[in-house]
């Protein structure tokens, strides 16, 4: 370890702090109410579609799936950085305009509130809230790969850097809500563009003599490094789960209240074709990071570094550390940090917005100041760091191959049963209440009984394939809301009248 990057890192985490602050204070002073929280006082497309890049882009993009790129290869990339992207971009077109719509209608602050109302079914909107909750696995997969930078760059013990990414992080969130994380996400998607394009061509020297004499050399380490599917892989064995269950999951995926509800920020709804322009654009250039997973193999054909064998997690931070000098190295540590950052300060906003506003809230029987819905919203903030900080430090101890595997299997969760009721809401005019419900209790159960039940093939053993439990999860879904709507098809109670006419 060079020593002048231990003190420049210090040096760029002190300055990169200050300007967090000057944003957050920028942002609080706009803050009155849980509604300046939620979604701010309203965005130019440019920096709402710069937000939802960064915040699409987390610490698993940039940090921990690169390392299953490095160990898995080409089928790894394909699955992670094609076909997720490609289902991920249509989903976000078809859904973007229509939900945009649909909130702004309701006066919607949150997803669960969004089902609430659309729904008109208290109920409902409290279980959608609850299952957010799963989320909280995703915050963890963010602090550990940002732990797994920070830590070597600084020689810091990974449990000290860890409380106190999160004590500043969800510190300065609890104060400035959208109304700041909407330039910060801006300003961190920026850096990340930079960085993305200096990680993509750090590796073009292993391209001399073509393109197959690169495929060559990755074949000389392992065969399947270079193979559409990888049958010595745990979760990229075939067609099915590389290509069918990863474009689902692409799909569904936007379905989370941190990207779905983005589009209430915008200023106003003729803005929404330059926002997701910029959005899709910028995530593009964002996936292809995924790509280094394969310069790291070269450079480390063993995965080894200093004779010691890396984790999955900590491939991506040891191909930074060793491949570029201080200052480059620096600038790309800058990058994996606002990677993390973007999408950490989304989640801990939109969590403690759907629990503060659509679990808590509602138990008061008369109506409480803003003042004290604020005060409430910064208690939860602090409860979640606090679970945050343990199930990461778990996860740095003991993780079950990678961080990742934990992150997705609450978020693939949490979006599967989200799917069916936002398709739903959005695209039909009447429909009885039971049948998002249905398909919602059915995802989850089909979800968690096919993961933790071993119901499929590629869900036995150590490791477990979560799109695949996610991708059973959605089909139960549409299959329950089909049967539901059967059921049901003749009755009505639903006051959806108010947006099928706006």
């Amino acid at each position: 370890m060079n020593i002048d990057i231990v003190i420049a890192t210090r040096i760029l985490l002190i300055a990169y702090a200050a300007v967090m602050i000057f944003f957050v204070v920028r942002g609080a002073l706009r803050t009155r109410s849980m509604t300046d929280f939620a979604i701010g006082n309203g965005f130019s497309p440019l920096v709402v579609g710069l937000s939802l890049a960064a915040n699409i882009t987390s610490a698993a993009t940039f940090i921990i799936n690169p390392g299953f790129v490095a160990m898995f290869g080409l089928s790894a990339f394909i699955a992670m950085s094609v076909m997720v992207p490609l289902g991920l971009m249509i989903s976000l077109i078809i859904l973007s305009r229509s939900f945009q719509k649909h909130g702004s209608a309701f006066k919607a602050i949150s997803l669960a509130q969004w089902v609430n109302k659309r729904y008109n079914s208290p109920a409902y909107g409290r279980l959608m809230a609850v299952l957010s909750l799963l989320l909280i696995t995703f915050i963890v997969l963010i602090c550990v790969g940002m732990v797994k930078v920070i830590a070597p760059a600084l020689q810091a013990s990974e449990l000290y850097v860890l409380i106190g990414l999160v004590v500043f992080v969800f510190g300065y969130t609890m104060f400035g809500g959208a109304n700041s994380m909407a330039y910060t996400n801006a300003f961190q998607a920026i850096v990340m563009g930079v960085v993305a394009l200096i990680l993509i061509f750090s590796g073009t020297g292993h391209f001399d003599g073509g393109l197959s004499a690169f495929w060559g050399k990755l074949n000389q380490i392992d065969p399947m490094l270079s193979k559409t599917f990888n049958p010595t892989s745990p979760i990229f064995r075939d067609f099915f789960e590389v290509i069918f269950c990863n474009f689902i999951i692409g799909l569904a995926i936007v379905c989370q209240p941190h990207i779905i509800t983005r589009s209430l920020m915008l200023r106003s709804s003729k803005d929404i074709n330059k926002y997701l322009a910029i959005a899709i654009v910028v995530e593009m250039l964002f996936f292809m990071v995924l790509f280094v997973g394969l310069f790291a193999r070269l450079d480390m054909p063993d995965l080894t570094l200093a004779g010691k064998k890396l984790p999955m997690d900590g491939i991506m931070s040891a191909y930074v550390l060793e491949r570029f000098d201080t200052g480059v190295g620096l600038l790309v540590i800058f990058g994996l940090l606002s990677a993390g950052l973007s999408t950490l300060e989304g989640l801990v906003q939109s969590v403690s917005t759907t629990v503060t506003n659509d679990i808590i809230l509602p138990s008061f029987k008369s109506e409480i100041s803003e003042d004290r819905k604020k005060l409430i919203n910064r208690a939860v903030i602090t409860l979640l760091g606090v679970i945050a900080i343990t199930v990461s430090y778990c996860q740095l101890v003991s993780p079950n191959l990678s961080v990742a595997i934990l992150g997705q299997n609450g978020v693939y969760a949490f979006f599967s049963a989200a799917f069916m009721p936002v398709l739903l809401g959005i695209f039909t005019k009447n429909i009885h209440k039971l049948v998002p419900i249905a398909s919602t209790i059915v995802a989850v159960i089909v979800y968690f009984a096919t993961y933790y039940g071993e119901l499929s093939f590629y869900t036995t053993g150590i490791v477990r394939n979560p799109a695949v439990a996610g991708t059973y999860a959605i089909f139960g879904a549409i299959l329950a809301a089909g049967i539901m709507y059967f059921i049901t098809r003749n009755k009505t109670n639903i006051n959806s009248q108010k947006i099928i006419n706006a």
